[in-house]
This record gives structure tokens, C-alpha cells and sequence, in this order.
């Protein structure tokens, strides 16, 4: 079983899209076809599906057979009744904004810390130790010191014109990821809390 799926347009769920099954050509084709939840129409909902609920469907319809789970244990089904269509514009103008913020956001806090560290001061120092000559506002260190900044973001975010320049996951990706799991791991929780009470209400 998956740990998380996404559906849409769909008035039944089946097995096959949740889960992997393997197993002899009839029972595998037999086991995939089989229904296990029926979306509410024109709701977007999440739903959860745990393996002991699989387990018992498969029963029903296999019941000779002997099933093994090698998967999650529960899989989060993010449903919509229609499939989200992109603007290519609304897309852009997103892109613009968070680009905007971001930009003033870095540029602001590189300002503050260089006017923190006295940025310029250091420069001047450097430059009198390398050249042995003071002199104001040095540009061959303001200038590497540039290059090197940029260098140095490029390589850290691992995107130069939206081309990754390694094949490894930029730290943007990674952070993505964690979240993306620590939301599934939230509403996985939230769900089996809601079927316990339930349970016991009934």
C-alpha cells in the first residue's frame, strides 16, 4: 500500500489505486478490481483507508487466499471530484509574487547583516592587508566578494536558470519533502482518531 494518494474524477476506488498486489495472473487481476471506498461526488475530502480494512474486503473475495503486507499500513487518500486545471497565467503571476518576496526578503537581510558586521570596514582592512595601501570602498574585494555570493547561493540551491546543476536534491526539495510527509503523518493521525471515536460512539 501507498502512504498517500491522490484521485480524482473517480466514483470508485479500487485497489489497484492504492496498492501494488502481486500474487498469480487470476488472483492479481481478481484482487486489483476490487472496490474499496466510493468518493462523495463534487466533494474534495480525504479518506483513509487502513490494511486490516483491505485485508477483510480481500477476504470476502479470496477467501482461500493468504495475503502479506509489505507496505504501508494505512494509505491517505486525497480525493477531488474534478482534476485541477492550471491557469498559465494565475501560474506566472504566482511565480512574479513569491519571487518579489523573496528577493526583498534576502536582499533586506543580506543589507542588515553586512550593515551589522560593518561590511565595508572589513573590506577596506582586507584590502590593506593584501595590497598594503588603505583605500575607501575597495571594488576588486566588493566585486569578489559579489561573485562569490552569488557562486555560492547557486551552488547551495543547486538551480542556475532552472537547471539543476547536480542530480541531488536541492535543499528546497528536501525541506518540501519533510513537510510534505509531516502533513500525511498529521492527517493519518487525525483520521484514526476520528474512526476510533466514532467506534466508540457506535
Amino acid at each position: 500500500m501507498a502512504k498517500k494518494v491522490s484521485i480524482a474524477e473517480k466514483l470508485e476506488v479500487k485497489i489497484q489505486d492504492i496498492a501494488e498486489v502481486v500474487s498469480t495472473n487470476s488472483v492479481t487481476n481478481k484482487v486489483k478490481h476490487i472496490v474499496i471506498l466510493n468518493p462523495k461526488p463534487k466533494e474534495n475530502r480525504n479518506y483513509l483507508v487502513s490494511i486490516t480494512d483491505v485485508i477483510k474486503i480481500i477476504q470476502r473475495e479470496v477467501p482461500e487466499g493468504t495475503i502479506n503486507n509489505v507496505g504501508e499500513m494505512d494509505t491517505l487518500i486525497e480525493y477531488k471530484p474534478e482534476k485541477s486545471k492550471d491557469n498559465k497565467y494565475i501560474k506566472w503571476l504566482k511565480v512574479a509574487f513569491v519571487t518579489l518576496i523573496l528577493f526583498t526578503g534576502s536582499s533586506t537581510a543580506i543589507m542588515s547583516f553586512h550593515s551589522d558586521a560593518n561590511i565595508a570596514e572589513m573590506f577596506e582592512n582586507v584590502y590593506y592587508m593584501v595590497f598594503g595601501e588603505r583605500k575607501e570602498n575597495p571594488l576588486i574585494i566588493s566585486i569578489s566578494y559579489s561573485i562569490g555570493l552569488a557562486s555560492g547561493i547557486i551552488l547551495f540551491f543547486n538551480h542556475f536558470f532552472g537547471k539543476k546543476i547536480t542530480d541531488d536534491p536541492t535543499p528546497l526539495e528536501v525541506e518540501m519533502s519533510l513537510y510534505e510527509a509531516d502533513v500525511s503523518d498529521m492527517l493519518i493521525d487525525t483520521l484514526n482518531t476520528q474512526r476510533i471515536r466514532k467506534k466508540e460512539v457506535e
